[in-house]
């Protein structure tokens, strides 16, 4: 009985077809001799021709197994050969503990090798038991021809079937799934030659119903071409319903070795593949991010003019138009460009990580398109934009101003020139040359009377050229024809002070020839004129315009018009007063038969004038209480806007605050980095969700700024504070999330298990003592030492050049899981890349343009010969010329490869050496 133990990285199970189990290779060779010995002798047949296929090496052979390897000296001499090692000198006797010694070193070197013998020794071999000596043939067979195939982590058999699969794939009726009745059609060994020496079979040409035909055309053909000696009868293949494993397992190893040098040179072109694959994507990547950065710049700076454009309008619709457009470009066209400023943002994280990750220098963007270039220009957009939003809203208020004074100016104007209509032409009369005494002292009266209305008619005047003096500094559009008008009232004021003071000269110096005058028409003159004036300052003041901005404005207003209203009883006691001396004239003309003209001759006031501006002025009372309720209504609408704006700030703007604290607390996220990806991503959907809150806010806003409401005592919260807060989540947010998918990405691409990861960030969060996402650097020298590593300065020193490049005083999440990466992953360096270049070129120090073409697919051949330098011959006469590779005239026919001592090299071109150095490319100057 054998039983074979090879070393631990050796598995000797096999998969066997399915209706069997798992069994270890000695269970499984007993269980085939006690159900058909008739295997016994195509193994004897098999495994002779395999050990032929070896000693011929040595010039020897042998005829029968279990007879040739007795003495031991042949079987010492076939582990010479396939170990390529020398055996212990073998003892020179033939007496039977001769030929027993010879044995036992040839199955102590067996040991040696890991491979652990139970139940075999050597009496058996030297007695000539055929199943022991099979079976410790197979054991060598098993060690010294088929351990060492592995594919892809797999064991031995496993790592064999595979690649047959493999290379057989593409093969119409090969479906190889084991190493019995998968081969029985001859199909999948003629597949095996074909695609490794298409020259020796015509693949087309063979018929799944010739099995036997198929089957020694591929022994002939291997025997003739390969050096592989027929060991298989194509008849028992055929006629066995399964043939023996262990029979089709040898001879198939000897195609695995017979074409190992192809799978060297497979394994060294998809190398190169990965990274050619690798340098295209970055290449990719940096020509999108240098796109994208040079489009977001030149938005920027096409829009920082229009926004410090500061020309003003000279009517409110125009300027209301620009706030309108101002809120478009808002709400339309910025948007966007916040989005494709974070996806750069993104973009260039996500490079240099892939950069990192593949040994490749850092990504250096062209001038100026940094991500720190981008976030200053959007830092003085946004400072111009918040500028620009300003002055529009002082330049409203300005006009609003304006379009009030106007207004008033002209009411105002318009009272004074009615007022003063025909005035001048009255003070210019001569009436008094023919007057009676009492037409005179009537006319001194009257004069009197109307320098009062003069002197009460001056405030009017001063505030007309007040409001003129306004519209001037506040810099109205129309200030010329105000000041026109100003200077004609107040030129006409001017005159008519003139003209009332030589009409007064000339009345005093005839008034001491008139004696008498009735006091009463002067009493009620008196006292009528005053109350007139007051009356028309009441109507004034009634149908005054007022512009506010508060309650308290308005209750202020409505607070001096009861105080107004509260004056009426006593303005009609002086009214009854008036019109009691009217009374008083017509009683003493009544009793003393006086007959009156009915015209008073001091004034032109009639008792039904003061009564008919005494109704107006009770008309217009209750009409100003209604404008003034309106104007509450209006200001207590703007106040509810007020405050339900101020509800909602008071919470968005909280909120906001909190969320942002996710950039802090993302290293403390627990779990593995897709369970972090996948909160992070509901963690942003939640907030994306949050958005129609933004929006009705927005709309709030809207609805104060159209009712021009720019204060809001409420809330610390403006407009502008949410929006900025609001991008500032979102570009946080999605700056976590591709944090987190960089550390995916590094996991993946350097092999990191999870629990390595949790290991680092338990080891950071740590030493993370002021819980900010942050180490410094007394923190990460301890958090080092605590992982086993011994710093001195220097070490030290240069470890921190890596983690904090830019010199900040700290220590991120991302820049230390970066470093323990690099501490514990592999890569592909740049000797493996030239390695296997090397393989590629049959070791030669340079490979030509067909090589590169056929070990490479088409797209990454053609890539590699773009940017590869050239091979270049010196000869005697002129010294080396450097050609720059990306020129047309670089671009010659590739040779056959030079001697040593002729060949040079051009240096690599800048935009391949950037990503990953390759090795020159023969090409003939």
């Amino acid at each position: 009985m054998m039983a074979v133990e090879p070393q631990a990285q050796y598995n000797t199970s096999y998969m066997m077809s399915e209706e069997h189990q798992y069994m270890s290779p000695e269970d499984e060779w007993d269980r085939d001799l006690l159900l058909d010995p008739a295997w016994e002798k195509q193994q004897r047949k098999t495994f002779t021709a395999w050990c032929n296929s070896h000693l011929r090496k040595a010039g020897t052979q042998i005829e029968n197994i279990e007879d040739d390897f007795r003495n031991g000296l042949k079987l010492m001499l076939l582990l010479e050969v396939i170990s390529g090692e020398r055996l212990p000198k073998p003892d020179k006797g033939k007496m039977r503990f001769h030929k027993i010694a010879n044995v036992n070193k040839a199955l102590d070197f067996i040991c040696s090798k890991g491979v652990k013998l139970v139940s075999i020794g050597a009496e058996e071999i030297v007695d000539g038991n055929t199943k022991m000596t099979l079976g410790m043939i197979w054991t060598i067979i098993l060690r010294f021809a088929i351990q060492d195939i592995s594919v892809e982590e797999t064991s031995a058999k496993e790592g064999l079937l595979l690649w047959c699969q493999r290379k057989t794939a593409p093969y119409r009726n090969v479906n190889v799934q084991n190493f019995h009745i998968s081969w029985k059609d001859g199909l999948a060994l003629c597949a095996l030659i074909h695609r490794h020496r298409p020259d020796l079979i015509d693949y087309s040409k063979l018929r799944k119903d010739d099995p036997i035909g198929n089957l020694n055309t591929a022994f002939e053909v291997a025997e003739k071409y390969l050096d592989i000696p027929k060991m298989l009868d194509a008849e028992d293949i055929v006629n066995t319903p399964k043939p023996d494993e262990k029979a089709i397992m040898t001879y198939v190893s000897c195609f695995y070795h017979a074409f190992a040098g192809a799978e060297q040179a497979e394994t060294a072109a998809n190398r190169i593949c990965k990274v050619l694959a690798v340098n295209q994507e970055n290449e990719k990547l940096m020509e999108e991010y240098e796109k994208l950065a040079s489009e977001l710049l030149e938005w920027i700076r096409k829009t920082i003019p229009w926004l410090e454009n500061r020309m003003a309008e000279q009517q409110m619709k125009a300027m209301q138009q620009k706030l309108e457009d101002f809120r478009d470009y808002r709400r339309i066209h910025k948007p966007p460009r916040v989005q494709e400023k974070c996806q750069l943002e993104i973009n260039f994280n996500t490079l240099q990580t892939k950069l990192r990750l593949s040994n490749r220098p850092a990504f250096m963007p062209s001038e100026g398109k940094m991500v720190s270039d981008i976030a200053n220009a959007w830092k003085g957009l946004e400072q111009v934009e918040k500028g620009y939003e300003e002055w529009l809203l002082t330049e409203i208020r300005r006009l609003e101003r304006l379009d009030h004074l106007a207004e008033k100016f002209k009411q105002k104007c318009s009272l004074h020139q009615s007022w003063t209509s025909g005035k001048e032409e009255l003070l210019s009369m001569k009436d008094y040359e023919s007057a009676s005494l009492m037409e005179i002292r009537a006319l001194m009266r009257k004069h009197e009377a109307f320098e009062s209305d003069l002197a009460a008619h001056q405030d009017r005047v001063e505030q007309i050229a007040a409001i003129a003096q306004e519209l001037n500094e506040l810099d109205y559009h129309d200030a010329s024809s105000v000041n026109a008008r100003c200077q004609g009232i107040c030129d006409q004021w001017d005159n008519l002070g003139t003209l009332t003071q030589k009409r007064r000269d000339s009345l005093e110096r005839v008034e001491k020839l008139w004696e008498t005058i009735d006091q009463l028409y002067l009493e009620f003159a008196k006292r009528a004129a005053p109350f007139n004036n007051w009356m028309d300052g009441a109507m004034e003041d009634l149908q005054d315009m007022f512009i506010v901005h508060s309650t308290e404005e308005i209750h202020s207003l409505i607070t001096a018009h009861d105080q107004f209203k509260a004056t009426l009883p006593e303005a009609d006691k002086e009214r009854m007063a008036t019109m009691g001396i009217q009374s008083e004239i017509v009683k003493i003309a009544q009793t003393y038969g006086i007959k009156l003209s009915g015209v008073n001759p001091y004034t032109n006031l009639s008792p039904q004038d003061i009564t008919n501006k005494w109704e107006a002025v009770k008309h217009l009372v209750p009409l100003r209480d209604q404008m003034l309720q309106e104007e509450v209504a209006r200001q207590q609408a703007n106040e509810r806007l007020r405050r339900q704006f101020a509800a909602q700030a008071n919470i968005i703007g909280p909120w906001i605050q909190t969320k942002m604290e996710i950039g802090h607390v993302s290293v403390d996220i627990a779990g593995s980095l897709e369970e972090q990806m996948n909160n992070l991503k509901q963690y942003e959907q939640n907030i994306i969700n949050y958005k129609c809150n933004i929006d009705k806010l927005e709309g709030d806003h809207q609805l104060s700024q159209e009712s021009l409401i720019f204060d809001n005592k409420h809330t610390n919260y403006t407009m502008e504070h949410i929006r900025v807060g609001w991008e500032q989540l979102l570009t946080t947010i999605a700056r976590t999330i591709n944090e987190v998918e960089n550390q995916i990405l590094t996991r993946d691409a350097k092999g990191i298990s999870q629990e390595q990861l949790n290991e680092f960030r338990a080891s950071f969060n740590h030493f993370d003592r002021k819980r900010n996402g942050m180490m410094d650097p007394d923190d990460f020298r301890a958090c080092l030492i605590s992982m086993g590593y011994d710093l001195g300065e220097v070490e030290f020193a240069r470890i921190m050049t890596l983690v904090d490049s830019n010199n900040t005083g700290v220590v991120t999440f991302q820049a230390f899981i970066d470093f323990m990466t690099r501490e514990t992953a592999e890569t592909d360096t740049a000797d493996q890349v030239m390695a296997s270049f090397k393989i590629l070129a049959s070791d030669k120090a340079y490979i030509t343009v067909d090589e590169l073409r056929r070990e490479l697919p088409a797209e990454q051949a053609e890539y590699c010969i773009s940017r590869m330098t050239r091979y270049i011959r010196a000869s005697p006469v002129w010294r080396e010329r450097l050609v720059n590779p990306l020129s047309p005239s670089s671009r010659l026919p590739f040779i056959s490869p030079l001697s040593s001592m002729e060949r040079t090299t051009c240096k690599t071109p800048p935009a391949l050496s950037s990503l990953h150095p390759l090795p020159p490319v023969q090409r003939e100057v």
